[in-house]
């Protein structure tokens, strides 16, 4: 799937990434600034957390609770120097939890991605506009 949005169309786009994602593990790709934190922030919002997402740039992880008392994580893997660092958080319980996960810097810690995953890919256009590209691997 592939979509062009601009950001007063966002919680749009965030519905149908919630709707259209055959896995709950979803890789998000970008340039610094192309909007991945702003995305996941909706999509938490969609999926029923009133707490306000933010990135865990420092923590490596956030943990959400939806109104359905659903866990949702959110890893920011910018800042990780290597797998272990991964490995000392417990990045295996986390994605075998069979609960949303949303991963930005994902790239960091290739190695350790589970295979069952959704990779969106956000582009900046010239317009200001964005481009998702959603994909699923096996």
């Amino acid at each position: 799937m592939k979509l062009n949005y601009s950001l007063d169309e966002l919680p749009e786009i965030a519905s149908k990434i919630i709707q259209n994602a055959t896995y709950k593990t979803i890789l998000f790709n970008g340039k610094m600034g192309a909007g991945k934190t702003t995305l996941i922030k909706e999509i938490v919002k969609q999926l029923g957390v009133k707490d306000v997402a933010s990135s865990p740039t420092f923590s490596l992880v956030n943990e959400y609770v939806s109104e359905k008392n659903e866990t949702i994580y959110h890893f920011d893997f910018y800042r990780i120097e290597n797998d272990h660092e991964a490995y000392d958080i417990g990045i295996e319980d986390y994605f075998d939890s069979n609960t949303w996960c949303f991963i930005e810097w994902g790239e960091k810690v290739e190695n350790l991605l589970p295979l069952e995953i959704v990779t969106i890919t956000i582009t900046v256009n010239d317009n200001e506009k964005r481009t998702i590209q959603l994909t699923a691997d096996e």
